[in-house]
């Protein structure tokens, strides 16, 4: 088993019920959820001019190769409705792999560790909760050294969901 870590977000319609949909395809094809963060809202990144989007980090368990999970992730988005207009527009789900154990990978498809994880405050604070002492093979720096040194200064702020 290999541990995945997936970043998730949506900034249109019921985004709580978009993240939990997702969670739930997620580990009904990929494997068990170890962990998860609570949900960050965030203002939007690259396009500034949309809705502020929600974001939450899984850790899953996983048997399947990395571009097997790809394909599974991709096709949930799908499933959910997510349609590719453009890029860092507005979305129901969008599913981002940021790290595969330990592997490095550099294909046409994926690249991992994500290639831009370590300039974005709404991935690493969901990050650094479940996994600060995370190595980023790459850069050779924990999460939290990654999140001390981030350049993005968009605010990310706890999302608390109201129960019941």
């Amino acid at each position: 088993m290999t541990a995945l870590y997936l970043l998730l977000g949506s900034n249109l319609g019921d985004r709580v019920f978009y993240l939990t949909e997702a969670a739930r395809h997620l580990e009904a094809v990929l494997g068990k959820i170890a962990l998860k963060s609570g949900l960050y809202e965030t203002a939007a990144w690259g396009l500034a001019d949309q809705p502020s989007f929600l974001n939450q980090v899984l850790v899953v368990q996983t048997d399947l190769s990395p571009l097997e999970v790809l394909t599974h992730t991709q096709q949930i988005e799908q499933e959910l409705g997510r349609i590719r207009k453009e890029r860092w527009g507005s979305r129901v789900i969008d599913i981002d792999l940021l790290f595969y154990g330990q592997q490095v990978l550099e294909t046409d498809e994926l690249h991992l560790p994500h290639p831009q994880l370590h300039l974005r405050r709404f991935t690493l604070i969901p990050l650094a909760e479940v996994a600060p002492t995370l190595l980023h093979p790459v850069l050779q720096k924990t999460i939290t050294q990654l999140l001390a040194e981030c350049p993005d200064s968009l605010e990310v702020k706890i999302f608390n969901v109201l129960m019941g």
